[in-house]
Parts: structure tokens; sequence; C-alpha cells
């Protein structure tokens, strides 16, 4: 089966009352997780985003609580985690400052909880990617916003 596409999809559910809609996203939300978050954050949270980002971050604060400190490797592997959790949320807010708060916020998290960047590579580098992950969202918002910013790029650089 090939999937039809986006403007094909909006033009025909047009034309479907508003139960049939309904049945659609509950039969949607049942095949995937990601589907079901991605439509409780938007019917839930979407319109208070200061409080998706502040769970949201509650959550990141719990995963590094619960890392493996054994060694460098499960401590790479558990960041890897957390990120790839922190990208989805910021995947489902589509909002550029959310996604600047929360990667702030993760790098944050990198450099208080004494995670051994030196130690390792690759720790290094994840961290370093996101820095310049963060660089990259920063230059596309209006200087305003760049300049309310500047403190923690500062921090992260240091």
């Amino acid at each position: 089966m090939k999937a039809s596409s986006l403007k094909e999809l909006r033009d025909e559910l047009k034309i479907y009352p508003p139960e049939q809609l309904q049945s659609l996203c509950i039969r949607l939300a049942k095949f995937k997780k990601e589907n079901k978050e991605l439509l409780t954050y938007l019917m839930f949270e979407a319109d208070n985003e200061q409080g998706y980002i502040d769970s949201v971050k509650e959550e990141i604060d719990e995963s590094f609580e619960a890392i493996n400190r054994r060694s460098t490797y499960l401590i790479k592997k558990s960041l890897r985690k957390i990120l790839r959790d922190t990208n989805k949320y910021i995947k489902y807010s589509g909002i550029k400052t959310t996604e600047l708060d929360l990667l702030i916020y993760f790098c944050r998290k990198i450099r208080t909880s004494k995670v051994p960047l030196s130690r390792s590579v690759a720790l290094r580098n994840i961290y370093a990617r996101q820095v310049v992950k963060i660089e990259s969202v920063l230059d596309k918002l209006h200087e305003d916003i760049q300049i309310d910013y500047q403190d923690d790029i500062r921090f992260l650089k240091a």
C-alpha cells in the first residue's frame, strides 16, 4: 500500500464528519505510543507551553538521577536515551524557544551532574553536538531572543 501525500489526506479529512474524525484519531493513537503522546500534547499541553517545559525538565531530572555511573559506556548509553526522549518532546512542541530551553537544560544537567566529560571522547562529543545544535537554533531566532540566551551559551562554553 502506498501512503498518500499530506495534501491528499488534508483534503480528504475536510469531508469527514466530526464523529468519524474522532474515531480516526482514536484508532491512530492505538497503534503507536508516539501518536498517543503527540495527541496528548496537542490536546492537553499545547496551550500551556511553560507547564509542558517544566514537566519535561522534571522527567530529565529523574532520568539523570537514574543514570548508571559504573562505567562511561553506561553513562553514554543513558545520556543518549535522555537525549532521544528530549528530542522527541521537542518534536512534539515544534517551538524553537522550547527546543532551546530543553537543550540548554540538558547541557546544564550534564555540566552540573558530574558526568565525566574529560574521561570520554564520546561523552564530550554528545555534549559538543548539543552546544552546536543550540547555537544553530539560536542563530535562526530574533536578536532580542538571542540576547536572552547569551548567559546560558557562555555557561555551556566555559
